[in-house]
């Protein structure tokens, strides 16, 4: 195996100190070009190649993101992290996952933290409570938050108010008097927003909101967002009196879960009852599956081009945005 040549033997060779040739390399202008050029014959003779990292730990440069997530195994996230993925092929980082887990992710996320404290942040729906706020500004590392909005930090924000409000005003405008809502396990600003504009909007056209109909699954995996979950908020609300005419699912996980219980009982979607997803996955628009666009892939790729502009430039100004949700209208929903 040929032997690997390092930066001591260029500087040996073009008989220069160590500091010269990382000088040159970082193409700093405080050297002679007779100087450059003994250094660069000896680069080219030697074929040598810096590495990377060196270069930027020299430059004192951010090397690794953290995607701080609470799973990357639902497809929500899968779609968030392949825009990632596919816009951070444009810089020269690298990136690392942590997963936090979906049941306690903000103590999670502190354990991460005493660990080390990362080049670059991106945190997608986790909260930040007081303590981690003050230990990221003082860390003074490039941060963005996604899902989540806080004044101190970049922040990329759904808009989950306004996404149940189009959702259940969707579903009365096609004419549906009976609507249901699966909800989530979790209590979260995400969870709540959804549900109160969609508890709104059925109370600003007088629909009952039967608590009968406003259920959630046994399973908690993934905080209630699984079909599991949607697959067991059907036999629940059968189990409490009966089926209402549509049901709002708060993703599309759990559309999938409640569009495979009422075909085991025989129920054709839409004729006999409608069902509304939210997220916009891949498989919905297979399914023909109603939802509300969250436009994630294009959020992952927005969220790391926010975080590269930081660390090249740590005194820009903040840039905080909502993010508007989309109706998205399928047969799923059409009543025939």
């Amino acid at each position: 195996m040929a032997k690997k040549h390092t930066i001591y033997d260029v500087a040996r060779i073009a008989n220069v100190a160590i500091s010269t040739v990382s000088r040159v390399l970082n193409g700093s202008p405080y050297v002679s070009n007779d100087t450059k050029e003994r250094v660069q014959k000896a680069i080219d003779q030697l074929d040598f190649r810096p590495q990377v990292n060196a270069r930027k730990l020299a430059r004192q440069e951010a090397q690794i993101i953290a995607v701080a997530l609470p799973t990357f195994t639902t497809p929500f996230f899968n779609e968030v992290l392949k825009g990632v993925k596919d816009k951070i092929k444009d810089t020269d980082l690298d990136f690392i996952i942590y997963n936090t887990g979906s049941d306690n992710p903000e103590e999670t996320l502190k354990t991460f933290l005493d660990r080390g404290i990362p080049d670059a942040l991106i945190i997608f729906s986790i909260n930040l409570d007081e303590d981690t706020r003050k230990r990221l500004l003082n860390a003074g590392i490039p941060v963005v938050l996604v899902g989540f909005k806080h004044e101190d930090f970049n922040y990329l924000y759904w808009n989950n108010y306004k996404g149940g409000y189009l959702a259940g005003e969707h579903l009365i405008k096609e004419g549906y008097q009976k609507i249901g809502m699966v909800r989530s396990h979790s209590k979260s600003p995400v969870a709540d927003s959804r549900e109160n504009g969609f508890r709104d909007v059925l109370v600003k056209y007088n629909l009952p909101l039967d608590e009968n109909f406003f259920v959630k699954g046994i399973t908690k995996k993934h905080s209630g967002y699984s079909e599991e979950a949607g697959y067991e908020s059907v036999q629940i609300m059968r189990e409490r009196g009966g089926l209402p005419e549509a049901i709002f699912c708060t993703n599309d996980a759990q559309a999938i879960g409640v569009i495979h219980a009422l075909d085991e009982l025989n129920l054709r979607i839409p004729d006999d009852i409608a069902v509304m997803g939210y997220d916009n996955i891949k498989t919905a628009q297979y399914l023909g599956l109603s939802t509300i666009d969250q436009q994630m892939y294009e959020v992952g790729t927005e969220a790391i081009s926010r975080i590269t502009k930081m660390i090249k430039d740590k005194d820009r100004s903040l840039v905080q945005k909502e993010i508007e949700p989309k109706l998205i209208v399928r047969k799923s929903t059409r009543k025939p």
